[in-house]
């Protein structure tokens, strides 16, 4: 039994969407503060922890025949046979369908997000997109920055400057992250037949595009300061670890390589991570 939960769960991808809670709840305590009540920090984890994983379930069950082909995606459960793919479905709108019911508990504007969420991720990504656009991902991002939006609402009711800030930072990141794994597996992509940019432009232009995004997302991290009323804190680690990935960028601008790109792959998630915290801290402690 105990085999079988973990079976289901490594099916949801939990080393993608850990990050997107963690926003989800960085969104509510960016709106709530010290005083964010912890029942809807809880209900906050629920709901965008049951809507990923409920998406990545979906996902996977349209991605099954190109998962197969591909040496990443492989041994995942359902192209290994562990999970049966009809059960992998029921299972993936069972949770969506949770997560749709916590998001009404919230309030309808969280209900709202949550749809638009699933909607954009499942049909417009994965369904429409993922196999005939190259620009496929950046069509695919609101999903990512909807856990924020979500988290923000729970507590607040409502959204302003500030959180549509903090979900564009996560929308932002969220291409150079794909598109620096796409260069590494790209003779993959390629064998399954999905457009993602670095197969279908140069390497040259992927550099370019890859740049451009992480460097606006250094950028956005700055915004959030001024309409965010953050200290110094988050000036403090804003500021040292956009260095770092800018440093980054700028290795790769005058000498690319398939090290570097993954490097910046590697590296990306635990800068997104590190700004949540920090400003987890600045409105929580100061």
């Amino acid at each position: 039994m105990l085999k079988r939960v973990k079976t289901y769960l490594i099916y949801t991808k939990p080393r993608v969407w850990w990050l997107l809670v963690f926003t989800a709840i960085g969104g509510a305590l960016a709106a709530g503060g010290s005083k964010t009540p912890l029942n809807l920090l809880a209900l906050t984890a629920l709901t965008v922890s049951l809507g990923c994983m409920g998406a990545e379930a979906i996902g996977n069950y349209i991605d099954k025949d190109i998962d197969i082909l591909m040496s990443r995606t492989k041994n995942r459960p359902l192209p290994r046979g562990d999970i049966k793919p009809k059960r992998a479905l029921i299972f993936g709108l069972i949770l969506t369908s949770l997560a749709l019911f916590t998001s009404y508990l919230a309030n309808p504007l969280t209900l709202i997000l949550m749809a638009l969420g699933i909607f954009d991720y499942v049909v417009v990504y994965c369904k429409w997109l993922k196999r005939k656009s190259k620009w496929n991902i950046l069509f695919g991002s609101f999903s990512g920055g909807a856990p924020t939006l979500i988290g923000y609402s729970i507590v607040s009711n409502t959204l302003d400057m500030f959180a549509f800030l903090l979900a564009s930072l996560v929308i932002l990141w969220i291409p150079g992250h794909i598109w620096s794994l796409a260069l590494k597996y790209k003779e993959d992509y390629i064998k399954a037949k999905v457009p993602m940019l670095p197969t279908r432009v140069s390497e040259r232009v992927s550099l370019i595009c890859i740049a451009s995004t992480i460097s606006l997302t250094v950028a956005f991290s700055f915004l959030m300061i001024y309409f965010g009323n953050l200290s110094l804190i988050y000036l403090i680690f804003s500021s040292i670890l956009g260095g770092l990935l800018i440093l980054q960028i700028l290795r790769l601008l005058m000498k690319p390589s398939l090290t570097l790109y993954w490097r910046i792959f590697k590296l990306s998630s635990p800068y997104l991570a590190l700004i949540y915290l920090a400003l987890i801290m600045d409105r929580t402690l100061f």
